[in-house]
């Protein structure tokens, strides 16, 4: 299932990041996309969210620098558009994929796109390991490990229930049961035409 290739890369890529822990650790995709594209889309997005989940970290430091806090504040809006636009090349990828497959009569779109749904798993697979983290915290209470125990158990239940939704999209899609409509993304605050303030710095 393709789910199940999306969750082992996710998994791949929290490790591989944690090895050094750094946002300034170089990047190396460990697929090559001329050979293995998918696999090089997923672990490219994944990446992109684990490196900006520590800058979300960083950022919230209530003695972070104002100077720094601005600068941070700027590459997490650079790691949002890169967000977007991962998002945007595995949809494609689907697109090409599915390209040919004819349509049943009464085909319906789904509310959001393959890749969007796969968005979220990748976040779902940081969440589940930094909660993992929480419930063996040392410097912790017994009762926060319990609770944060319980909210473990649930993100796991909504990762099984979530990798089995994007299956069944992905099922339905393959034989026309559903079809893809994807729109582009129209970010508009980082935009020096469409964003006010910074056309007036132009």
């Amino acid at each position: 299932m393709f789910s199940s290739k999306a969750n082992s890369i996710f998994q791949d890529v929290i490790a591989s990041y944690k090895v050094l822990n750094s946002v300034d650790q170089p990047f190396q995709n460990k697929y090559d996309k001329d050979q293995d594209l998918i696999e090089h889309l997923l672990f490219r997005k994944c990446w992109i969210d684990t490196v900006q989940w520590a800058y979300e970290d960083i950022i919230r430091d209530p003695n972070i620098d104002p100077g720094a806090a601005l600068r941070l504040k700027r590459m997490i809006d650079a790691s949002n558009q890169d967000r977007t636009d991962s998002v945007e090349f595995i949809d494609s990828y689907f697109l090409e994929a599915y390209k040919d497959v004819q349509l049943l009569p009464g085909a319906k779109i789904n509310s959001e796109s393959p890749a969007w749904a796969i968005d979220r798993l990748s976040i779902l697979a940081l969440k589940i390991y930094h909660m993992q983290l929480e419930t063996v915290r040392e410097d912790a209470s017994q009762i926060h490990q319990k609770n944060c125990l319980t909210k473990l158990n649930t993100l796991l239940e909504q990762r099984i229930d979530l990798s089995s939704a994007i299956d069944d999209l992905l099922e339905d899609i393959s034989i026309g049961k559903k079809y893809m409509k994807v729109y582009k993304q129209m970010k508009m605050y980082n935009d020096d035409e469409l964003n006010p303030v910074l056309r007036g710095t132009k």
